[in-house]
């Protein structure tokens, strides 16, 4: 019944299988993965620290990210950090020290023209969900984009490398000393998706350039690229690429 006044009232459907009602049915929300993976970007950017991410960028999780990202559908927040926790937890340990998880940030003027910023929120309540299970997290938006770059989209894997080369700086050095000060922090570069690893290995220079060292990256979703197991195995090879 509920489903049916939500369909009546918002004209709504599930993101996954486009049942009417609500925008992730109970069925495809328990469809989600839960066991985070290595996901090596081929070719990798030499010197990536280890990128961790929870799902494939398809189907379901790939309408959450896009409606959350850039159609303002703010219901998906809550899974999507759900999911780039579970990242988290496969990164770092409880035990590990304190963890400092850094967004990348957005393009210049993107966060203002959306009115939100779907990264850093994210990010925020990620660090909610693993304060709670002992985690001695913090949310720290270092980053900032320094220049202008093109669309990602369509690029191949050195384009975007090249498109992104020092277009990211930490402009804050309080907080960079801060986040350094606290004793053994591990930080851990947060994005909602990984594709070519462009975006993070710039994330990870300009962090570096302040004596900041990141151990890994962690990201909702990979695309479906050809990425590499945990254990160093054979590579995977996706037909489809997000």
């Amino acid at each position: 019944m509920r489903d049916v006044i939500l369909d009546l009232v918002l004209g709504s459907e599930c993101v996954g299988c486009a049942r009417p009602g609500r925008m992730l049915c109970a069925r495809c929300r328990a469809l989600l993965p839960t066991g985070p993976r290595v996901c090596w970007p081929q070719p990798t950017p030499p010197g990536l620290v280890t990128p961790w991410s929870t799902a494939d960028y398809d189907g379901a999780v790939r309408a959450m990210i896009v409606g959350h990202k850039d159609r303002g559908q703010f219901g998906f927040r809550r899974i999507l950090a759900e999911l780039l926790a579970a990242a988290v937890r496969a990164a770092v340990a409880p035990d590990d020290g304190p963890v400092v998880l850094v967004p990348v940030p957005s393009r210049p003027g993107a966060s203002r023209r959306r009115g939100y910023d779907p990264l850093g929120t994210l990010v925020r309540d990620t660090v909610t969900l693993v304060r709670a299970e002992s985690f001695d997290a913090t949310a720290a938006p270092l980053l900032v984009s320094s220049r202008r770059v093109v669309d990602q989209a369509g690029l191949t894997a050195s384009q975007r490398a090249t498109n992104l080369a020092g277009s990211m700086s930490c402009p804050s050095p309080g907080l960079a000393r801060l986040a350094r000060r606290r004793a053994r922090a591990r930080v851990l570069i947060c994005d909602d998706v990984i594709t070519t690893g462009a975006t993070a290995a710039e994330a990870q220079r300009a962090l570096g350039s302040v004596g900041l060292t990141p151990v890994a990256v962690v990201t909702v979703a990979a695309t479906q690229r050809l990425i590499a197991d945990e254990r160093g195995g054979s590579l995977l090879s996706r037909a489809r690429r997000g």
